[in-house]
C-alpha cells in the first residue's frame, strides 16, 4: 500500500541516510493501538527508519484513558469534536483510509467521556502489542493490526481470523501468541505500566511520542522535525 506525502515533510520524501546518524540508537516510538494519530504516523515512520537505517522500538502503552482518567475529566468540551474533525481530515491529506473501530477498544460514555477500568478489549490489544514486540516483530504487528482497527475495511476486527490473518503477515503464530497473553495477564500489564513510566521519563504523557538520543518529539506533526534532528545527529 502506497501513501501520500505532502511537501510538508521534506526531510522525510528527500532524506538520504545521514553518515554521521546513530544507527545504534533507536527511535523508541510510545504508541497506542487506539490512537488514530498513531496509526497515521506509522507510514511516515516506516519511511524514516528505511532511509536512515535507524531501527524503531516499539513502546506500546494502554490508551491515555486508562493511563490518565483526570485527562478526560478536565477536557475542554471543544475538544474532542476539533479531534474528530482533524483526525479525518490529517487521514484525507495524507491519503489514507480512515474510520474510527468497530467495535472501538474502549467502552466509553460520548457524552461524559467516562469509562470503567475493565476494558477488555484494550487490555488485550495492549498484551499482545507487548508479546509481539519481544518476539522482535512489534512494529510490523502494530502496522498490521491498526490497519484492521482503522483503515474501515474490517468489522469486528476481533473476531474470526482477523488477527491470525494480521499475525501471518507479520510472521507471528497467532495461536501461540493469544495463548501466551492469556496465561500470564499480570506479566503484560506490567510490561505496558513500565513503558507508560519510560514515557513520563521522558517528559510526556500522549502517544505517538517518539524519542531519539535525549530529545523528545510529541504528535504526529511533528514526525518531520524527528527526521531533521535524526538527519543532523
Amino acid at each position: 500500500m502506497t501513501y501520500y506525502f505532502p511537501h510538508a515533510y521534506p526531510h522525510i520524501t528527500k532524506m538520504t541516510p545521514s553518515k554521521s546518524a546513530d544507527h545504534n540508537n533507536a527511535i523508541e516510538l510510545f504508541w497506542s493501538f487506539r490512537s488514530p494519530y498513531s496509526y497515521l504516523a506509522l507510514p511516515r515512520l516506516k519511511t524514516l527508519s528505511e532511509s536512515t537505517g535507524v531501527p524503531i522500538r516499539m513502546r506500546v502503552v494502554h490508551p491515555n484513558i486508562l493511563r490518565n482518567e483526570s485527562y478526560f475529566k478536565a477536557m475542554n468540551p471543544l475538544a474532542r469534536p476539533y479531534f474528530m474533525r482533524d483526525t479525518q481530515r490529517m487521514a484525507a491529506y495524507l491519503g489514507m483510509p480512515f474510520r474510527r473501530p468497530v467495535p472501538d477498544p474502549i467502552t466509553q460514555n460520548p457524552e461524559t467521556l467516562e469509562v470503567d477500568s475493565h476494558q477488555p478489549l484494550a487490555r488485550w490489544l495492549g498484551h499482545l502489542g507487548i508479546a509481539a514486540t519481544e518476539a522482535g516483530r512489534g512494529f510490523a504487528f502494530c502496522w498490521e493490526v491498526s490497519q484492521l482497527l482503522w483503515n474501515g475495511s474490517v468489522d469486528q476486527w476481533h473476531e474470526g481470523d482477523h488477527l491470525r490473518d494480521a499475525c501471518q503477515q507479520c510472521d507471528l503464530n497467532w495461536d501461540e501468541l493469544k495463548a501466551d497473553v492469556a496465561s500470564n495477564p499480570e506479566y503484560y500489564e506490567q510490561r505496558l505500566q513500565a513503558n507508560a513510566d519510560a514515557l513520563t521519563q521522558a517528559g510526556h504523557w500522549g502517544v505517538p511520542t517518539m524519542v531519539y538520543g535525549s530529545e523528545t518529539f510529541f504528535g504526529q506533526d511533528r514526525i518531520d522535525v524527528l527526521a531533521w534532528h535524526v538527519k543532523n545527529s
